[in-house]
């Protein structure tokens, strides 16, 4: 028996498993990327005003070291420019989760070690999950390039490959983590760290260079995206990057996964304690979480400071556009143009803290199916109360993320400290409306549980894309976001905030009735 056998059932049983997950992934990516061309269009309409934004952006650091250098007016160009470095962190995002997937979490549940007592290799499993991840990423990439051709052919496919080797880098560098680590959980936080940093670099070199040359900035796959310049003379031979760094680390995820034993990994996790600490089933919880909460909250105290940063030289840039300070109020509200890009910056955050909650909700959902849930249920703890920790940390988390946020907004703007607070604790109602959703689904029918990350995604290209191509309010109403005041600059509505508020306690009340009385699974 090769190593190999067995590949083909795995990645039929994978793309199965992943049937959801990978047509909205790519759903949201392509329509993010698709309908940018149009809304640049309406904003800059003529050559005079493509140059000129052109010239403003040489100029100013902050927002190239937020979205990245642009090296062409065409339109194409500037769609590259301006969903390049976040269409390639969403499709960076996809690749790790599923990669760990069919990997690691496949170990952990004791699911791999079933299926290696038949004809299966040992290194059937990693070539199926990477073949998955290659999926995931040629459908956003044939599509994108096959919507942006007639802004260019050759740029479209450079667009198109540079999405999809940004996605396989992270995909192959998550393989290595799984085989590192012992979890799951650590393999993805890792994996999202790595991407994290990439980001940081490519923003320190963009800061600093205006044309991408920055030694940072080629130390950044993300960078190594903008350096191909789609639709700005490409530059091909950096597509050779993309293939080296993924063939090489590809090459080291499969030496690991022969020398090591089935579920074991080559960095243990280490024992904790069972008593003291973890003596109650939130303190567990919190265990199985804190990295989480810690990671997303430095994440948002970050993102507040860069986004508060950029506040005034946001308004300077969109000047006398009225296409532009449009797309602003209607994402912000219509009480000036500063206060129109922190409410829709806010906004913003708080459709990325929805996808937070969905992950710490569904936290119950990987403990139960991954027998883990059994032993603490065992004991004197009932579902409620080990529910209760899990939840605690999902919606008291997301509490501190906004509010950190907050801070880090008003460190960055540098004044209107409460009015900008309390507009990022605004969003909490929608926010738990998202996880109350999620714990309902995971309490009544736990195998629809994963949706909620479908739910998730719609909502957040809603939020989006929608106020960019002026989208009919009933389709922006179908978001919870789209019912809440906009803060700051405009009237403090509490009816939305109090109906969402009780909306979400009646979702969370009926999951945890929901599980109480069905059983639970393995």
């Amino acid at each position: 028996m090769t190593t190999l056998a067995g590949t083909g059932p795995l990645l039929r049983f994978a793309l199965r498993r992943d049937r959801v997950l990978i047509p909205v992934w790519a759903a949201v990516n392509t329509l993010m990327v698709l309908s940018m061309p149009n809304t640049l269009e309406s904003l800059y309409g003529t050559p005079a005003d493509r140059a000129g934004l052109v010239r403003q952006l040489e100029t100013n650091a902050s927002l190239r070291a937020l979205i990245g250098p642009v090296f062409d007016d065409s339109i194409g160009a500037l769609t590259a420019w301006r969903v390049g470095v976040y269409a390639a962190a969403l499709a960076a995002v996809t690749s790790l989760l599923v990669v760990v997937r069919h990997t690691r979490d496949e170990e952990e549940s004791g699911r791999q070690e079933l299926l290696a007592s038949g004809m299966v290799g040992r290194r059937a499993s990693l070539t199926a999950a990477l073949l998955t991840a290659g999926v995931a990423n040629a459908v956003p990439a044939l599509l994108v390039t096959a919507g942006l051709a007639g802004r260019g052919p050759a740029g479209a496919v450079a667009f198109g490959l540079g999405l999809a080797g940004v996605g396989m880098v992270f995909a192959t560098a998550a393989a290595i983590l799984a085989q590192l680590t012992e979890s799951a959980r650590l393999a993805r936080g890792l994996t999202a760290a790595v991407l994290g940093a990439a980001f940081v670099l490519r923003a320190a070199g963009d800061s600093s260079a205006d044309d991408g040359s920055s030694p940072l900035t080629w130390l950044s796959p993300l960078g190594w995206l903008e350096n191909l310049r789609a639709f700005a003379d490409e530059r091909w031979w950096v597509l050779l990057l993309f293939a080296a760094v993924a063939v090489t680390q590809g090459a080291l995820a499969y030496g690991l996964a022969g020398r090591r034993d089935l579920g074991m990994s080559f960095l243990p996790t280490r024992p904790g304690p069972a008593t003291g600490r973890l003596g109650t089933a939130a303190a567990l919880a919190w265990r199985l979480q804190r990295g989480g909460v810690l990671g997303w909250s430095i994440g948002f105290l970050v993102a507040g400071v860069v986004y508060g940063g950029l506040t005034e030289g946001a308004a300077d840039l969109v000047g006398d556009n009225d296409r532009a300070r449009e797309i602003f109020e209607r994402m912000g509200g219509r009480s000036g143009l500063t206060d129109a890009f922190l409410a829709s910056m806010i906004g913003m955050l708080g459709l990325i803290a929805a996808l937070y909650v969905v992950s710490s909700v569904l936290r119950l959902h990987a403990e139960e199916t991954s027998g883990r849930a059994e032993p603490v249920l065992a004991n004197a703890v009932g579902r409620p109360r080990w529910a209760a920790g899990h939840l605690l940390i999902a919606f008291g988390g997301a509490t501190l993320i906004m509010l950190l946020a907050g801070l880090g907004f008003a460190a960055g703007y540098g004044k209107d400290v409460l009015p900008i607070v309390g507009a990022c604790l605004v969003q909490l109602p929608a926010i738990w409306l998202v996880g109350g959703l999620a714990v309902l689904l995971y309490g009544t029918v736990p195998r629809l549980a994963p949706a909620a990350w479908g739910v998730a995604g719609a909502i957040l290209l809603i939020g989006w894309i929608g106020p960019a191509l002026d989208a009919p309010q009933a389709v922006l109403d179908l978001s919870p976001f789209g019912h809440l005041p906009k803060l700051p600059g405009g009237a403090m509505r509490w009816d939305p905030v109090l109906l969402l508020t009780g909306a979400a306690a009646a979702l969370v009340a009926g999951g945890l009735a929901g599980l109480r009385r069905r059983d639970m699974t393995a």
